[in-house]
C-alpha cells in the first residue's frame, strides 16, 4: 500500500475518520502544538511531546500514532508498555536541534572534559527533551537528567545540588535565559562549540563555568530578533510579548513573559479581552492560539514565516497511509528505541518527573 499522495486533503479527511473508527480503543493519535491544522484536527490528544507520550502510555491504546518529530515517537516508545507500538508517519520528520547533538560529538566532549577534570564527578549532564535517545541514555549513564522548557530551573537546582557544574544541551538558549534567571551571570555560562577542540575553550573557562551550553539551537525560534519587538512596541505601546525560552538571550530578555508552548497558551487566553500580544514561537500554535483566544489580538514576531519545516512533513497523506495500513493489519513505521538505550533513558526521564 502506498502513500496516497494524490488525494487531497478533504479526501484524505474522510477516509481518516473511517480508519480512526474501526481501529476505535486500539488507536491514540497524538498532535503536538507545532503541527499543521489538516493533522491536528485527527489527534486524539494535544500538548506538548512529554506530556503527550505520558497520555499515550496511560491510553492502553496498541498503537501510538506521534504526530510530530522523530525524538518525541522516542520517548512514546521509551515511556510505553512493551505491548503497545510507536508510530511516526514520516521517518524523515526530525528535529534540527536534536541533530545539533549527537552521541559521538557528546562523548567527546566528556572525554575531553576529562582531560581537565572529572565530568564525573563535577558535571551533570542534562539533556534537553528536544534530543535522540541516545542521548537521554548517556545522561543516564552518567547521573544526568532530562528537562523540558516548563522544568528546566527545577531540573537546574537538581544538578546543581549534585554537582557543581552542568553541561547542558542540545539547545543553548534554553540553558542560557533558564540560568540567567536562577542568577547565574552570563560570564558562568560558556558555549561549547562541538566543531573546536575543547570546545574552543580554556581550561580557565571551563574551570570557571557554572553551566557549559552546547552549541545549539532551534531554527525556528532563532529567527526571532530584538529589533521585531522593538518594532512591535512602537506601534503597539501597550502591548505585551511572550517568547519561548528557546529564543535568543536578548529576546527573551525584551519580552514580558517566558514560558513553554503550554505556559504561552495559557498566559494568553486567560489575559483580558482586548489583550494584545506579540507571540515568539511556532507559527501553527501562534495562527491556533489567535483563533482561539477569543477577544485578544496575537501577533507572530517574526516579519517572515518559518514553521517546524520537518514536522511539516507529517501530512494528512501520511497519516492516511500509516492508519489505513494498521486497518488491513500492518504496522509501518514504528519507532523502536534500542532496549538498552531505552532503559538507560528511562533512568534519566524518572529522575525528572521525581525532580519536577
Amino acid at each position: 500500500m502506498s502513500i496516497p499522495q494524490e488525494l487531497s486533503d478533504a479526501q484524505c479527511e474522510e477516509r481518516i475518520i473511517i480508519a480512526k473508527q474501526k481501529l476505535g480503543k486500539r488507536l491514540v493519535i497524538l498532535g503536538h502544538h507545532y503541527q499543521r491544522e489538516e493533522v491536528f484536527k485527527h489527534a486524539d490528544y494535544t500538548g506538548d511531546s512529554l506530556k503527550l507520550s505520558r497520555q499515550a502510555s496511560q491510553s492502553g491504546a496498541e498503537y501510538i500514532i506521534f504526530c510530530g518529530v522523530h525524538f518525541m515517537a522516542e520517548v512514546a516508545d521509551i515511556l510505553s508498555g512493551p505491548e503497545q507500538i510507536a508510530i511516526l508517519p514520516d521517518l524523515s520528520a526530525g528535529c534540527s536541534m536534536a541533530d545539533m547533538a549527537s552521541l559521538d560529538k557528546v562523548e567527546q566532549a566528556w572525554q575531553e572534559l576529562s582531560a581537565m577534570l572529572n565530568p564525573d564527578e563535577s558535571i551533570t549532564p542534562i539533556t534537553y527533551i528536544n534530543s535522540a535517545a541516545n542521548l537521554k541514555a548517556f545522561c543516564g549513564r552518567h547521573g544526568g537528567i532530562v528537562c523540558t522548557s516548563s522544568n528546566a530551573r527545577k531540573v537546574l537546582e537538581w544538578s546543581f545540588n549534585q554537582r557543581e557544574k552542568v553541561l547542558f544541551f542540545p539547545d543553548q538558549h534554553l540553558g542560557r535565559n533558564t540560568g540567567y534567571a536562577m542568577g547565574i551571570p552570563l560570564e558562568q555560562m560558556v558555549v561549547w562549540d562541538f566543531d573546536k577542540p575543547n570546545g574552543g575553550l580554556t581550561r580557565e573557562e571551563i574551570e570557571a563555568a557554572k553551566i557549559i551550553l552546547w552549541d545549539g539551537f532551534c531554527s525556528v525560534h532563532q529567527q526571532f530578533q530584538p529589533e521585531h519587538i522593538d518594532q512591535y512596541r512602537a506601534t503597539y505601546p501597550a502591548g505585551k510579548v511572550i517568547s519561548h525560552p528557546e529564543a535568543p538571550f536578548e529576546v527573551c530578555q525584551k519580552s514580558d513573559a517566558v514560558g513553554s508552548t503550554e505556559f504561552i497558551i495559557k498566559t494568553v487566553q486567560d489575559s483580558p479581552v482586548g489583550s494584545r500580544w506579540l507571540v515568539g514561537t511556532e507559527i501553527n500554535l501562534v495562527d491556533r492560539l489567535a483563533k482561539q483566544a477569543e477577544g485578544k489580538f496575537v501577533h507572530y514576531m517574526a516579519p517572515v514565516v518559518c514553521m517546524c519545516s520537518t514536522m511539516y512533513r507529517i501530512d494528512p497523506q501520511h497519516l492516511l497511509w500509516v492508519l489505513e495500513n494498521l486497518v488491513a493489519g500492518n504496522v509501518v513505521n514504528q519507532i523502536k528505541v534500542d532496549p538498552q538505550d531505552a532503559e538507560q533513558a528511562r533512568l534519566a526521564l524518572e529522575q525528572m518527573l521525581v525532580v519536577c
